[in-house]
């Protein structure tokens, strides 16, 4: 599950709308508009779908390294 972001037009920064989906659902659904206020430069930022996408949590796996014991 990701976070909806937008691009502040003020600062160019991404910005995250609080709504929460995963890239799939996202994709399928309608057009719709938003409003969001921006935590950069503090305006309300209106949108559309078409403007926005899924920034899902990059999930990093670690290889742990296995030695043979030493006697």
């Amino acid at each position: 599950m990701g976070m909806i972001m937008v691009k502040c037009p003020q600062s160019g920064r991404a910005i995250p709308t609080g709504i929460k989906s995963d890239r799939e659902t996202f994709l399928r659904s309608i057009v719709f508009f938003g409003n969001t206020l921006c935590p950069d430069c503090r305006a309300n930022h209106n949108w559309f779908a078409r403007e926005a996408w899924v920034e899902e949590p990059i999930v990093r796996t670690v290889e742990v390294a296995r030695t043979a014991p030493t006697c």
